[in-house]
């Protein structure tokens, strides 16, 4: 049987992912079948590889590959290191130590290592890691190190909340920085043209072929060049309203809780 597409990258919050920030049983079969057919899969987040490697476990698939950290990290199952893109080490800890915000609103986190970094304990955050156990370490900025750094990002209690630290970051270091959102109240940011596609197009090149013969899933803007780059680009019907407008021509697909991409992937490649 010959294959519509050679490899299928996926999202996780919000995408791959149920309501319960898992991975469900129907998913992984799913995967599975694609993967005894030859289909590559890629699996592109924005949370960092400790935190995802039980994810990738349960799919049990041995040569899929994680993208992590919006493209900062590439790792394959084995845990061998693909690509690396980090912050510089002065310029990360600069943003972190002098960055305006109203700690009343916004917190700040960042992804260094193997390890996450935040300003103030939110008891909410737990709920994205439960099956992980990957957990946060409470810190006072302006005695921390800026080595490392996949990541640094901000979040807010209403998407206004942000827009001042966005307006300050572009202005000061939007020739170093790359910066998106994962979700409305999530602004994130990585070392200049780093992001899932940038990083998603130097693996499969890797693997002898371009994104062009890749079909994507999403659901946030830290999405949108994945999406805009690959074969095809299918957006959830859970999306963040932005991308829907960044994408007019992107086929919007179900909802994560009913894992709408496994439906729809076994009916585009006829399981």
């Amino acid at each position: 049987m010959s294959h519509p597409f050679k490899a299928i990258i996926s999202d996780l919050d919000g995408t791959l992912l149920n309501g319960e920030h898992r991975i469900a049983d129907f998913t992984i079969q799913t995967l599975q079948a694609l993967a005894k057919q030859g289909v590559d899969i890629f699996l592109a987040t924005g949370r960092s590889l400790p935190d995802v490697r039980h994810i990738i476990a349960k799919i049990g698939i041995e040569d899929a590959t994680l993208v992590t950290s919006n493209g900062a990290r590439g790792n394959n199952l084995a845990g061998e290191l693909l690509a690396h893109h980090i912050i510089p080490e002065a310029l990360a800890l600069e943003i972190m130590q002098t960055t305006p915000f109203d700690p009343t609103k916004v917190c700040l986190n960042s992804y260094q290592g193997e390890e996450w970094f935040i300003n103030v304990d939110i008891e909410q955050l737990r709920q994205y890691h439960q099956d992980s156990g990957f957990m946060y370490q409470v810190v006072d900025f302006a005695h921390h190190h800026g080595r490392g750094t996949e990541k640094i990002f901000y979040i807010g209690k209403t998407p206004a909340d942000l827009l001042p630290v966005e307006t300050f970051l572009r202005e000061k270091y939007g020739d170093q920085l790359q910066l998106t959102y994962s979700t409305p109240q999530c602004l994130e940011m990585m070392s200049k043209g780093v992001c899932k596609a940038n990083t998603l197009a130097e693996l499969v090149k890797q693997r002898g072929y371009t994104l062009a013969y890749c079909i994507a899933f999403g659901d946030g803007m830290n999405d949108v060049e994945m999406l805009a780059s690959v074969g095809k680009g299918c957006v959830m019907e859970n999306a963040d309203p932005r991308l829907k407008s960044a994408l007019p021509k992107c086929e919007v697909i179900g909802n994560h809780k009913d894992q709408a991409v496994a439906h729809y992937l076994v009916t585009l490649f006829g399981l």
